[in-house]
């Protein structure tokens, strides 16, 4: 007995059919009996019996087969399903469903299923999985007991990540800008190997992880990751990352980046391999510092006012003097290329700055009249102040006026450099999005449960970033719609979701899933976020 596919042209449907042969003794030849199953559903395979199918065989009726999938149910059951639902259709649309079922075509719906947790019950242990399966409808359907999460981890490869981030890389235009950033994450762990001892935002004096994202600057949603011990400075991960941007097959690449990662080395490897760049400047640096002092007045004219961001802004050109070293040759090619620094001045800007120099001032000051000084700040005394001491009047403290005024000549004061970016507005919109990705670190830590790493394993630590990161795609889209739409000034994140968290389905042996009741309220945000309400399945 074998089971034989065939495509009918006029409908366009493929049907199913059990063939069993055997052999015709008047005709002397093998024939073959062939009943119809029922159609084959050209994405999964699957074979849904048709009308007539289940006849009763010899007086035995057969029972109906229930279609698989998550819109059908083998058991009765009553599930929160309004928030899933959500996930469940912007993965559909940002086609994360579909790649990871490509990459990890026996655990995506584990994958789909942890993400799903982590999103809903921010800040909860996966040993509290188990809970919130048997009230949720999800994916995978099933309880993922805290073993079997761990072998999941360990079973995500690094051949099947970089594959996803390939499908993923594809999905995403080429013409918008990369933003590139790292974030500090630590552990409790000291059997880790990239876990290191390095500055931390949080000051906890944890090992750290150094995480590198790279994320659509018009889309708001990241495509790649990767790893990197937890003292490697920015400035140093620049080149490593465009080989493996390399890797990834892209085409045109265009980068923004803060000036924590301003090199000359960086920029020049980002001129060799002709990738268009954003990137932050210190005004210390020598060519901007130049190029400042010559525009310092006609900079705040009132042609150069940009109202949208409230700042005074100007283009100036210039040259950036490009070298390459090729070792197989032993010879430097030098030449110069083409580079455009945005200048800007904010005076709301320049008042921080000044109250925050007085500030500093003023606490030095104290300091050098109470005899108490830190020895970290003895370079900062030296550049503000002059002490004398007399035994009738004690400690005299006088200002160097001189220093403080330059250091107020520039506060106010900042610098862009871009190998295309003409416009200093546009300039200044491409790299001000740029802070999504310092907002989407914090939904990282903070929702992600990344704050603190709670894994002993290499391969397990793989995994669980891997699983996070895939929560993060889905964060990013539902929070790009909630700007988009101002829902931040109603909903929190959390409370977005809430709102569809405790909507209901219900399942009937061989019945579809039905929805249960949805307020106005849901419904209106449902169409918010571009989709459509649940209704029975």
């Amino acid at each position: 007995m074998a089971i034989v596919h065939q495509h009918d042209k006029r409908s366009g449907i493929t049907y199913a059919y059990e063939s069993i042969s055997h052999w015709d003794k008047e005709k002397k030849q093998s024939r073959a009996k062939r009943t119809l199953i029922g159609r084959v559903d050209e994405s999964t395979g699957e074979i849904t019996p048709t009308k007539g199918t289940n006849k009763p065989k010899n007086g035995i009726a057969t029972p109906k087969a229930v279609r698989r999938g998550p819109v059908s149910s083998t058991e009765t059951s009553r599930k929160f399903y309004g928030a899933t639902y959500l996930l469940d259709v912007l993965g559909q649309r940002l086609g994360l469903a579909s790649d990871l079922k490509q990459c990890f075509p026996d655990s995506y719906k584990q994958i789909i299923s942890i993400a799903y947790y982590l999103i809903l019950e921010a800040d909860s242990h996966l040993s509290r999985f188990s809970k919130w399966s048997s009230l949720h409808q999800h994916p995978h359907g099933q309880d993922i007991p805290s073993q079997r999460s761990s072998e999941l981890f360990a079973s995500i490869t690094e051949e099947d990540r970089y594959r996803f981030f390939q499908l993923q890389a594809a999905r995403r235009c080429e013409k918008e800008y990369w933003a590139y950033d790292i974030t500090s994450v630590s552990s409790y762990s000291e059997c880790l190997k990239q876990f290191r001892y390095g500055y931390n935002k949080e000051r906890d004096h944890l090992a750290q992880l150094n995480l590198a994202l790279v994320f659509g600057q018009e889309s708001s949603l990241p495509f790649y990751y990767r790893k990197l011990p937890g003292n490697v400075t920015d400035v140093k991960t620049v080149r490593n990352m465009l080989a493996d941007i390399d890797f990834l097959n892209l085409k045109k690449v265009h980068l923004v980046m803060d000036r924590g990662f301003y090199s000359i080395n960086n920029i020049n490897d980002l001129y060799k391999e002709h990738h268009k760049f954003l990137i932050g400047a210190r005004l210390s640096l020598k060519r901007v510092k130049e190029q400042l002092d010559s525009v310092h007045h006609s900079l705040r004219e009132w042609s150069n006012y940009c109202e949208s961001h409230e700042v005074f802004a100007l283009c100036v050109p210039m040259k950036w003097n490009y070298s390459h070293e090729r070792p197989y040759k032993g010879d430097t090619i030098q030449g110069e290329r083409r580079m455009y620094l945005h200048l800007y001045f904010n005076s709301e800007r320049a008042a921080e700055d000044e109250q925050r120099l007085t500030r500093r001032l003023l606490a030095l000051q104290q300091k050098l009249h109470g005899g108490v000084m830190k020895p970290e700040n003895s370079k900062l005394y030296d550049k503000y102040f002059e002490t004398h001491e007399t035994p009738a009047r004690g400690i005299k403290v006088i200002a160097r006026q001189e220093a403080i005024d330059e250091a107020r000549r520039n506060y106010g004061y900042f610098a862009l450099l871009s190998n295309e970016i003409k416009d200093p507005v546009r300039a200044l919109d491409v790299y001000r999005n740029k802070d999504l990705v310092e907002k989407t670190f914090g939904n990282l830590k903070e929702r992600l449960s990344m704050r603190r790493l709670l894994v002993s394993s290499e391969q397990s630590l793989e995994g669980k970033l891997f699983v996070q990161f895939v929560a993060l795609i889905y964060l990013s889209c539902i929070k790009k719609a909630m700007q988009k739409n101002n829902l931040f000034g109603k909903y929190t994140l959390q409370g977005l979701l809430d709102q569809f968290d405790v909507i209901e389905c219900f399942g009937r042996p061989g019945k579809n899933l039905r929805a249960g009741e949805i307020t106005k309220k849901q419904q209106e945000l449902y169409t918010i976020l571009g989709v459509a309400p649940p209704s029975s399945l």
